[in-house]
């Protein structure tokens, strides 16, 4: 009927553009053909308007390919926008590290890391070879290139230490004895700035007292770049009476006075200061002979004086009343280990903030030296004889304020720096006034 009703109104013509729409729209179910055909060309696609079904499958179908070119070109835009940054960052890096460092405005890129200071006594053996091991080493660790300041007779290393501070320096290293150690800390004592040590003298005090290598300059350097800070306490000496006969050029460079002034001028020292035996067995050490055996010679010297005199001393601690004692030698320590092992001051503690009080007697000659030499060693180990029969002995007491008055005088020493002659001194300790590198 409705085939019938399509010629009538439309015609031939309308009849096959009607019998195409209904073959579309209702396709015929034909049996599979068991062999295949020749494909025949196509009919030509009938008007758009014709065929909604088809054209809205179409536009879906372009939709989602259209999202995923979407996707795709913001992705690519993404991409080279992000290889356009990287290259440009690339390229201001590669200007800064090929600008020459003295081009105008040129940023100059310093080594980080601390600047240390080298304050070193140059009449020392190998210093000019450890000059090179210095900077080398400072090379290896990526520091700025260090300071190398070497002290002159006029000045045991004072104004050198101070000018390594003004300078900058995180760490100043001396580079000698016990007077170089002694010059630096006295230009370092009240300030943050720690002291290395590379100990290259006879006695090596401090160094043994820290536990820095003694005999291996290198391992000490390593210490001093490598190690942890530690605040000690410092000791002053203050001579009393006859100033001008004293010679310590190592006060002498820390302050403005004249060297022969009788003004009263402190004297630094870090391990132990005394007068009487210890100080003539100092004042009497061959020089040429410590250099060949060491410390040795200090006790071959002291051989020399085991019969001297023994010292009529007034003795006042802090505000305690006034002591009478007979002494072959007064020590006042900071600490108390010695070259050969001993250990004369074995309660000094470098941080306790106080001083160490040691007076040494003897009596019966050689006797009395023996027994003394033997309470030394047993009290080194923990052991004390508190017997009041001794004809030799060391009695300890502490303070942090010490006075001594000896009638005609007697010699000064300080770390084993011979200061001269004085009847009266004082003493006083400077808690926590000096930072020292030491071993973590």
């Amino acid at each position: 009927m409705r085939v019938l009703a399509a010629r009538h109104l439309a015609g031939s013509h309308g009849v096959g553009v009607l019998a195409q729409q209904l073959e579309i729209d209702h396709p015929p179910t034909l049996p599979t053909p068991a062999i295949a055909f020749p494909s025949t060309p196509s009919a030509p696609a009938p008007p758009s308007d014709l065929r909604p079904g088809l054209r809205t499958r179409r536009l879906r179908g372009m939709s989602w390919v259209a999202w995923v070119a979407v996707v795709a070109g913001v992705l690519a835009l993404v991409a080279v926008g992000l290889g356009l940054w990287v290259w440009q960052q690339q390229r201001r890096l590669t200007a800064r590290i090929e600008q020459p460092s003295d081009a105008p405005g040129a940023a100059v890129e310093k080594p980080k890391g601390q600047l240390v200071a080298f304050v070193a006594n140059p009449s020392k053996p190998d210093v000019a070879q450890l000059r090179a091991a210095v900077r080398k080493a400072a090379a290896e660790q990526y520091l700025p290139e260090p300071m190398w300041l070497e002290t002159t007779v006029e000045d045991p290393g004072v104004g050198q230490a101070r000018s390594a501070v003004e300078a900058g320096a995180d760490l100043v290293v001396a580079v000698g004895g016990d007077g170089t150690v002694r010059a630096v800390a006295e230009a370092l004592a009240g300030t943050d700035v720690p002291m290395g040590l590379m100990p290259l003298g006879t006695g090596n005090l401090l160094a043994r007292n820290l536990d820095v290598p003694i005999s291996d300059p290198l391992a000490a350097l390593q210490l001093a770049l490598d190690g942890t800070d530690k605040r000690i306490d410092v000791g002053w000496l203050r001579v009393e009476r006859w100033e001008s006969q004293v010679d310590d050029d190592i006060a002498e460079a820390a302050d403005d006075l004249p060297a022969d002034t009788d003004i009263p001028r402190d004297h630094i020292f870090l391990v132990i200061a005394g007068l009487g035996f210890d100080a003539a067995m100092v004042a009497d050490t061959d020089d040429q002979l410590k250099a060949k055996v060491g410390w040795i010679a200090y006790f071959m010297a002291g051989v020399r004086h085991l019969h001297g005199r023994r010292l009529r001393i007034r003795l006042t601690l802090d505000d305690r009343p006034v002591q009478q004692l007979r002494s072959r030698s007064l020590l006042i320590g900071n600490c108390g280990k010695l070259p050969g092992g001993i250990t004369l001051l074995p309660d000094a503690v470098l941080d306790d903030g106080v001083l160490d009080i040691a007076s040494i007697d003897t009596r019966g000659g050689i006797a009395g030296w023996a027994q003394l030499f033997g309470e030394v060693v047993l009290q080194g180990i923990g052991v004390r004889n508190e017997s009041a029969a001794k004809i030799g002995r060391i009695d300890h007491a502490r303070a942090r304020k010490v006075k001594i008055v000896v009638p005609g005088g007697e010699h000064v020493q300080v770390d084993g720096d011979i200061v001269g002659r004085s009847s009266e001194i004082t003493a006083r300790v400077d808690p926590g006034a000096l930072v020292v590198r030491v071993a973590r």
